[in-house]
């Protein structure tokens, strides 16, 4: 057989799911939802909010007896308040229901054609299938559950799920056997047994967790929600204790400034929005395709001190590289590029693609071998490839295999050959053949190839107080060069599924968390020891069960992206509280001089933004307490910049950030607002 050989192009890199921007909009279509959460039972659920439920009740039912234009000012905007807490949550609510809403209409109604107990087959709906049961899928139709290929290999077609476009290939057996529901076999025949009940697929899950009806609060939002409550109770015994002291000055306040002053000195912002920043958290991680079975993992992802990170296919691309060429017996570099590029345009593996490649980039090998060429292909039983051009034959493989067909090596080619591999690579000679005589030309050496990039990551993470481990199977010297050229902190070399449990668990028991990644079973302890546990969507169903985590990409490095994500949440959570809190603090100011000024004229001094009168101002800080919380539901929803550094680093700039941020904005915005109130009639002047 004669044929032309011509190598294929790389495929060009498969899309990602882009991450969902806050929209205007959003907040018109979110409204109705907002209206529908005023019911007394959604705001028991978060006290602050509704402490300024009550208060907007009471603030009207007064009104209703005595209405005067500002009471019935301050009961509107104490409502807005409540409305656009409401708001804040529809809208977190709103985009993961959209989601939910893509997702939903990748499911599709199949019909399984279930394997009989005697080998026969029958047709049964989709969503009658049973753990266990057993179906066949062929080409072209869609697999009717999440389970494991147990007979055959095929090409799946995972777009609808995990937006990639390049098919993917699963086989029974290994930890590339998991296929889910709704994916397409694009050929061959499979069998696959189920390992999911009907509703509860990795689809069903997201679905259900982008909408929010199982999100349960973190413990963390749980300290923070008793934190604000206590703060709340707080300041509600301190205006309280305000009526007899106005008292004994000679003059009482009213009800409705009271409470206005109470719903603007409590935690009104961060109440309002700490249930949108929960939500958004979880929803930035399924816009990156991480499907995570809890809350309280993205927080460990935030709170993570060590990561576990396997070294093949994470740190390295995995597939051995052509890195250098070794010319021997005088031949020069770019003679043996050219005969290790022919020799290699038969052979289909990554390491073949890897040496074409790396001789046309490097060296501009790329001359056409021309017509009647016989290709020799890559086989496991030759270990050797090449081509053969007339009476002249190319081979290139390994050294044992080049040398049984060439009937010996020179002892300059052993030598490189026991370097290059007790350096960790492996080594690949190329020799040809014709005319009666055998010459060897060179050695390839084949590398684990670091990923570019990957030191800058790991410097980011060491500035952020995480510590790198890497994980492999490789010797010690191996594992040592590699670890040292990434730029991880540590490596465990040789490592068995029992050496991970230990690690973690050395890890744990010294107070920190630790992250890692897995696809196999033998990863499944591990990953459920770890506190951050990411199984690979590829991996085995014991490996998705185990992990707390799952990647529907499978891609090992996203374990960073989710670490950066879980700080973003608790940086984000953190500086809206900063600038909560701050707030009040300069509300306070702003309030409490207007409120009893007429009985102690010298607290005018106090009055630093020259508000006009008493009621304007605090109407002015009640409307403004209502507005920053719509103001914050963008930044809330997209979440603070995270930038890596130390948490000395990111203390000061909170504090610098939002802290004075948070004293700074009532001051200019109360004044502002003010400006408009004071001529209103029986408000300003």
């Amino acid at each position: 057989m004669t044929t032309t050989l011509e190598k294929p192009q790389a495929a060009p890199a498969a899309r990602k799911m882009s991450v969902g921007a806050f929209s205007p909009r959003q907040l018109l279509t979110s409204l109705p939802e907002a209206l529908r959460k005023l019911h007394p039972k959604h705001q028991l659920a978060n006290p602050v909010m509704f402490v300024v439920w009550v208060g907007s009740v009471l603030v009207t039912v007064l009104t209703a007896s005595e209405p005067s234009v500002f009471s019935i000012a301050v009961a509107l905007w104490l409502w807005f308040t409540v409305l656009f807490a409401n708001l804040a949550e529809a809208v977190a609510e709103g985009r993961g229901r959209a989601q939910a809403e893509s997702l939903r209409r990748t499911k599709t109604e199949s019909v399984a054609r279930r394997l009989t107990d005697d080998g026969g087959e029958e047709q049964v709906p989709g969503n009658a299938l049973r753990v266990g049961d057993r179906v066949v899928v062929e080409a072209g139709q869609v697999i009717p559950g999440d389970g494991d290929v147990v007979e055959g290999i095929a090409t799946v077609d995972e777009s609808a799920i995990t937006g990639e476009s390049a098919p993917v290939i699963r086989e029974s057996g290994g930890d590339r056997s998991a296929v889910t529901a709704g994916t397409t076999v694009l050929s061959d025949r499979i069998v696959v047994r189920i390992t999911t009940k009907p509703g509860e697929t990795f689809v069903d899950r997201m679905i259900a967790l982008v909408e929010g009806a199982q999100r349960q609060k973190t413990p963390n939002e749980i300290a923070l929600t008793i934190l604000l409550s206590t703060l709340t109770i707080i300041f509600l015994l301190a205006v309280l204790a305000l009526q007899p002291m106005a008292g004994y000055s000679g003059g009482l306040l009213s009800v409705v400034v009271l409470t206005a002053l109470l719903v603007c000195l409590i935690p009104t912002t961060i109440g309002a929005l700490l249930s949108a920043i929960g939500i958004a958290g979880m929803d930035r991680l399924v816009q990156r395709n991480v499907l995570a079975k809890s809350g309280r993992a993205v927080e460990a992802a935030g709170d993570v001190d060590t990561l576990l990170l396997d070294k093949t296919g994470t740190i390295t691309f995995g597939n051995r590289r052509a890195t250098e060429i070794i010319p021997v017996g005088g031949v020069t570099e770019a003679e043996l590029a050219e005969v290790a590029r022919l020799s290699s345009l038969a052979d289909e593996t990554p390491e073949g693609t890897s040496i074409v490649e790396f001789c046309a980039e490097k060296y501009e090998a790329v001359s056409d071998p021309g017509p009647g060429v016989e290709p020799v292909a890559f086989t496991a039983q030759t270990r050797m490839s090449g081509i053969d051009i007339g009476d002249r034959e190319i081979r290139k493989g390994a050294a044992g295999a080049v040398r049984a067909w060439a009937g010996s090596l020179p002892s300059e080619v052993d030598e490189i050959v026991d370097r290059i591999a007790s350096e960790g690579g492996t080594p690949l000679v190329v020799a040809e053949r014709g005319s009666g005589r055998v010459r060897v030309v060179g050695v390839v050496r084949l590398s684990d190839v670091v990923k570019p990039g990957m030191k800058e990551r790991f410097a980011e993470l060491r500035a952020m107080g995480i510590r790198t481990v890497m994980v492999t199977g490789d010797n010690a010297l191996t594992a040592k060069a590699i670890a040292a050229e990434a730029g991880v902190d540590d490596f465990l070399a040789e490592a068995r599924p029992e050496d991970k449990m230990a690690l973690i668990r050395s890890e744990q028991e010294g107070g920190r968390l630790v992250a890692m990644t897995g696809d196999g079973t033998n990863d499944a302890p591990a990953l459920a020891q770890a506190d951050v546990g990411v199984a690979m969507n590829t991996g085995t169903a014991a490996a998705k069960e185990a992990g707390n985590m799952v990647d529907l990409d499978s891609d090992p490095t996203k374990l960073i992206e989710i670490v950066e994500i879980g700080k973003q949440l608790l940086i984000t959570r953190g500086a809206l509280t900063t600038f909560s809190i701050a707030n009040d603090l300069a509300k306070y100011f702003a309030i409490l001089p207007a409120m009893f000024v007429a009985i102690h004229p010298q607290l005018d001094a106090l009055n630093i933004m020259r508000l006009a009168t008493p009621t304007s101002a605090i109407l002015s800080a009640v409307i403004f307490n209502a507005l920053v919380i719509v103001g914050l539901i963008p930044l809330a929803l997209r979440g603070v910049r995270y930038r890596p550094g130390s948490a000395s680093a990111l203390l000061r700039r909170n504090l610098l950030v939002y802290g004075l941020g948070g004293i700074v904005t009532p001051f200019a915005g109360i004044w502002l607002i003010d400006l408009l109130v004071r001529f209103v009639p029986g408000v300003g002047f």
